[in-house]
C-alpha cells in the first residue's frame, strides 16, 4: 500500500505541487486579508475571498472532467454537463483581475497602500492561475479526443467568451447564480448587450480577451518547454553528466 502510494504521489508529483501551492497561495490571501482587517477594523477586501472561491468552482469542474475523460464513454455523457457549469462560472477567476481598479478608488484607506497592492495582486494573481489551468484541462480533453486545431480554437472561444462575461459582472453587475436563478430575465439582458454593444463593451472585450490569450498562451509555452527540457536530458544523458562537478579526491 505504501509503495503505491509512493509510486502514485511521484507519478503525478506537478500536479500535486499545482494543487498544493493555489492551497498556499489561497490561504496566504485570507490571512492577509484578515491581518488587514484586524488592523483597520473594516471589512476592506473581503470580497476578494469569495471571488476566490468562486475561482475555485470552475477549478474543480476541470480537474474532475480532465480525471474521468480518459473513459471515452464519459466524453460524451457527464462531461457535456461538467463544461456547461465550468462555462458559467469559468470568468469568476479572470475577473478578479478587475479587482486592481478598486485601488485607484480607495486603495490604502486604512492601510498602507503598498499592503492593498500585495493583496489585490495576489489575489488576482491567483485567480487568474486559477483560470489559466482550468482551460488548461479542458484544452487537453478536446486535443485528446477532437484534435489540435479543434482545442485551440475553443480557447480563443472561451477567452472571448469570458471577457464578455468579465464585462457583463463588472459593468452590469451579472454574474453566475443570476443565470442559474433568472435564466429568462438574465438571457434577455445579455442578448440586449449582445444585439446593441457600446464602444465600451468592444474595447474591453478585445483587449481582456488579448491579454487572457497573452497569459495563457506563455505559460503554455513555458510549460511545453521546460517538457522538452526534461526529453532532451533523457536522450543526451552524457551531456547532463557532463555538467556534474567532478569530483576530487584529496589525500592528505
Amino acid at each position: 500500500m505504501y509503495n503505491k502510494l509512493k509510486n502514485f504521489a511521484y507519478r503525478n508529483r506537478h500536479s500535486i505541487a499545482v494543487f498544493f501551492l493555489l492551497n498556499i497561495a489561497c490561504l496566504t490571501c485570507i490571512f492577509l486579508v484578515a491581518a488587514r482587517v484586524a488592523y483597520t477594523d473594516t471589512r476592506r477586501h473581503t470580497g476578494l475571498i469569495w471571488n476566490l472561491f468562486l475561482a475555485w468552482i470552475p477549478f474543480m469542474l476541470a480537474y474532475i472532467a480532465h480525471s474521468i475523460s480518459w473513459k471515452r464513454n464519459w466524453v460524451y455523457l457527464v462531461i457535456p454537463v461538467i463544461a456547461v457549469l465550468w462555462l458559467l462560472f469559468f470568468p469568476n477567476a479572470p475577473y478578479m483581475l478587475t479587482d486592481l481598479q478598486d485601488l485607484a478608488r480607495s486603495g490604502g484607506v486604512g492601510a498602507p497602500l503598498w499592503y492593498d497592492v500585495i493583496i489585490v495582486v495576489w489575489c488576482s494573481w491567483t485567480g487568474m492561475l486559477l483560470g489559466v489551468i482550468s482551460l488548461y484541462l479542458i484544452q487537453d480533453i478536446i486535443l485528446r479526443n477532437f484534435g489540435r486545431w479543434a482545442g485551440w480554437l475553443f480557447v480563443v472561444g472561451i477567452s472571448g467568451l469570458s471577457s464578455f462575461g468579465i464585462y457583463i459582472g463588472r459593468f452590469v453587475r451579472l454574474n453566475s447564480w443570476d443565470i442559474l436563478q433568472n435564466p429568462a430575465e438574465t438571457t434577455m439582458e445579455i442578448l440586449g448587450l449582445v444585439i446593441d454593444p457600446s464602444m465600451r463593451l468592444a474595447a474591453f472585450t478585445v483587449l481582456y480577451t488579448f491579454f487572457f490569450l497573452f497569459v495563457f498562451v506563455l505559460l503554455y509555452s513555458f510549460s511545453h518547454m521546460l517538457q522538452e527540457q526534461a526529453v532532451r536530458a533523457q536522450s543526451t544523458p552524457e551531456q547532463l553528466a557532463s555538467t556534474q562537478p567532478t569530483q576530487v579526491n584529496s589525500h592528505l
